[in-house]
């Protein structure tokens, strides 16, 4: 069954510009909901955090692909060998803050379309570069596109970057057993940890905040960080500790931003993105 979403109708406002969410997912959550698929398939970072009351329900989190980004651009150039004015395809406000932060002197300008469109526009002059998901090229096999795996330290991911969730109905308890078959636990931890971020800092496409857990056996370490419009200001937090307390141990971070200033930031990017 094909079904196309709001975000696949309009491929021209910015993501950030658009004041809802779940664009990607809702109408074939709908459809899931109304039994006409019995499970779908989205990308973790696009699948908004369900409330107390949803009849939905991650039943499972595959194993995580890679979290990085990368930089696809015309002639493989590197991201600190692009000239001056050069143009940046993202739809992220968080790679924008990035972006800013590490190269001042390009313009970093909304895209919309798949990955493939994405590079098509790089290729037909568009755009100087696109930064993208190295995780969705993996999936589609093109990963010979990529110009440069960019550092996780100077572009933290959003959250759930590389993880695909699978969503059912809550009431489906067939469908949850065979789901759970391929659920990787380590991953779902991290996954928690992350949205646990995103639910209490009101995190989505208009607010640049980045969050990153590692699970290690029975350790987790925890990152998170919101930039300012120019990139310039950056807060950080971290945690580390045992993979049971990770969405506790995502709470305190999250608080920690807060006093730190996080909702000032994120009050800053909303009067500018409407």
């Amino acid at each position: 069954m094909i079904i196309a979403t709001s975000g696949d109708a309009d491929q021209r406002t910015p993501l950030f510009s658009l004041d809802q969410k779940g664009i990607f997912e809702r109408e074939i959550d709908q459809a899931v909901l109304e039994g006409r698929v019995d499970f779908a398939v989205h990308s973790m970072k696009d699948v908004p955090v369900f409330s107390k009351d949803s009849r939905l329900s991650i039943a499972s989190v595959p194993e995580r692909g890679s979290v990085a980004d990368v930089l696809v651009s015309k002639g493989d150039i590197l991201l600190k060998d692009l000239k001056k004015g050069n143009r940046i395809g993202t739809s992220s406000l968080l790679r924008v803050a990035q972006i800013r932060r590490a190269r001042p002197d390009v313009n970093p300008e909304p895209i919309r379309g798949n990955v493939e469109t994405r590079i098509q526009k790089v290729d037909q002059g568009e755009f100087d570069a696109v930064i993208l998901a190295e995780a969705g090229l993996s999936r589609l096999g093109i990963t010979k596109r990529i110009s440069e795996r960019l550092p996780v330290e100077d572009f933290i991911p959003a959250p759930g970057q590389g993880a695909l969730a699978i969503v059912t109905r809550r009431d489906n308890s067939k469908v949850i057993d065979i789901l759970k078959s391929i659920n990787h636990p380590p991953t779902r931890a991290e996954i928690e940890a992350e949205r646990e971020l995103v639910r209490i800092l009101e995190g989505g496409c208009k607010v640049p905040l980045g969050a990153l857990a590692r699970a290690h056996g029975e350790r987790i370490q925890i990152a998170a960080c919101i930039f300012s419009i120019n990139g310039k200001e950056k807060l950080l937090a971290e945690r580390s500790g045992r993979l049971q307390e990770a969405v506790a141990l995502a709470k305190e971070i999250g608080e920690e931003l807060i006093h730190k200033g996080a909702k000032r930031i994120a009050a800053s990017w909303r009067t500018v993105y409407v």
